[in-house]
């Protein structure tokens, strides 16, 4: 980057000079015409700096604009998100968007335990989120969890309360 900024400062240097060269012999209407010419081409680049901030701004806006969407997005995702068991009571499956994982009974009643767990609803999420982590890796292909922030996390568990209770004894 430095040899292309030494060689644009020579080119730079060269054409000014060469400018200053040709000053001489150029009346002053064609001097005042030079003028007026450098001014538009002055203002041309501050309006072409200008518009690249502003595509920066609406770059930034837009991205913006998409995280909302998304958050948006995965508050309406109990309509998305599902748990159903199998016939045979031996595994259960996680839906989401026309995909699931499956997860074995042991799994299940872990996550039941976890879901039913006490503590803060964040404190409840962390620990899905690290169970997933940990047990299960595979679900994040599958449900794209940022963090233990994710309101899909909150989603997964309130499924799991609706839909398993831990019997006592």
């Amino acid at each position: 980057m430095a040899k292309k900024a030494g060689k644009s400062d020579r080119e730079r240097n060269l054409l000014a000079n060469e400018l200053n060269g040709l000053i001489p012999q150029i009346d002053s209407e064609g001097l005042a015409f030079l003028v007026k010419q450098a001014r538009v081409l002055i203002y041309n680049m501050q309006v072409d700096q200008l518009n690249k901030a502003a595509g920066a701004v609406n770059e930034a806006a837009s991205r913006e604009a998409g995280i909302k969407r998304e958050l948006k997005t995965a508050k309406s995702e109990g309509e998305k998100l599902r748990i159903a068991g199998s016939e045979s009571g031996s595994s259960y499956y996680i839906f989401y968007r026309n995909s699931n994982v499956m997860f074995s009974r042991d799994e299940m009643l872990q996550l039941v335990k976890i879901a039913g767990g006490k503590g803060t609803d964040l404190e409840l999420r962390e620990r899905l989120y690290a169970w997933f982590e940990r047990e299960r890796r595979d679900i994040f292909a599958l449900i794209p969890l940022v963090d233990k922030f994710d309101d899909r996390l909150k989603t997964i568990a309130a499924l799991i309360k609706k839909n398993f209770k831990i019997r006592n004894g």
